[in-house]
């Protein structure tokens, strides 16, 4: 069966961003086709400045809208990144392939380092790295398929690059990933900024819908969503990024193509209003089941422990081939262990 990982990063509250482009996919379809695999990547969180106690409590809010979402413990595995050690284990040795040029080359390192300078704060090692771990993640659990947003594919083809490297150096140890895009709505768009990720580490809030904001807040951002020049609504992504934006968000919230709906609307406003409408009942079943989910916080606390359970049991075999193919004495075990004695 095909193995398929994808994680997500506990830096901000979820938005609709993250829903349609990812995580409504991995519930409808990735975890019944596939054998899954879905993590809250906390490591990834420490790479800029952040507040620790906010980091735990958006990642216990990160699972438990997960299981919101559809994802079902018992058709996937659902873990938070650190409870599993091998994830660190791995990074360091495919630090030990990956190339200083490999990093400096990634598009998201060179965005997020330049936000870090403007603010005048200085840029963690960690940031430089980070594409490491996130092979890490992908190639500890020999997986087939990473779902992921176009802004991510990058990362993958690093995944790709380094375990064709470690496997023609050391022999043949990792599987060689895909990355698989959804089809509408895989980079939805900040509904202020149009030409920008709607990305939940922004702290602009009127262009960025929340999965857990309230009906009324989320229609009312929708309806202030920036829009372009002219009056017809046509989908131009080019020419008209605003109003391409709202197209593909309602198509991906009602299953229409994006270019269809356009010939359906004579006027911005009805536009946004059925885009708003669309954008509050997708989020709405969501919403529900995770106040559901807050008032039984043993049962994502035993989720996450059983995940974690699981995806060791799947990682550490690929990981400690990874040690042994590149070099490293393994550590002796039992009562009977021999005893190595250093050379004098």
């Amino acid at each position: 069966m095909t193995r398929v990982f994808s994680g997500i990063k506990p830096t901000g509250h979820l938005t609709l961003g993250n829903y349609l482009g990812a995580m409504r996919q991995w519930a409808t379809l990735d975890q019944h086709r596939s054998e899954a695999l879905f993590c809250i990547v906390d490591l990834h969180a420490l790479t800029v400045d952040h507040d620790p106690a906010r980091v735990r409590r958006l990642s216990r809010q990160a699972a438990t809208l997960l299981l919101a979402s559809g994802l079902d413990p018992a058709l996937c595995t659902v873990f938070v990144q650190s409870h599993v050690d091998e994830h660190a284990r791995l990074s360091y040795l495919l630090e030990c392939v990956a190339t200083d040029g490999e990093m400096r080359r990634m598009i998201q390192y060179k965005e997020k380092a330049a936000r870090e300078r403007r603010r005048g704060g200085s840029v963690r090692l960690s940031l430089l790295t980070y594409p490491v771990l996130m092979a890490a993640d992908i190639l500890a659990y020999g997986t087939d398929e990473v779902p992921v947003g176009q802004d991510q594919t990058q990362h993958v083809e690093l995944a790709r690059d380094l375990a064709v490297r470690f496997n023609q150096r050391y022999g043949h140890t990792f599987v060689v990933p895909r990355a698989t895009n959804p089809p509408v709505a895989a980079r939805v768009m900040n509904l202020q900024d149009p030409l920008s990720k709607m990305g939940k580490s922004d702290d602009t809030g009127p262009g960025i819908v929340y999965v857990l904001d309230e009906p009324d807040v989320a229609r009312k951002k929708v309806m202030r969503a920036v829009t372009d020049s002219g009056r017809d609504v046509v989908y131009d992504r080019e020419a008209r990024p605003g109003v391409a934006n709202l197209l593909e968000i309602l198509a991906a919230c009602s299953g229409g193509d994006p270019e269809a709906l356009a010939g359906a609307y004579a006027s911005y406003g009805d536009l946004k209003r059925d885009a708003a409408e669309a954008v509050v009942e997708v989020l709405r079943p969501v919403r529900e089941r995770h106040r559901e989910l807050c008032a039984d916080p043993g049962h994502v606390e035993g989720v996450l422990r059983d995940g974690a359970e699981r995806a060791r049991a799947m990682a550490r075999p690929t990981v400690d081939a990874a040690y042994r193919a590149i070099g490293l004495l393994p550590a002796a075990s039992g009562a009977g262990a021999p005893v190595l004695n250093a050379a004098r």
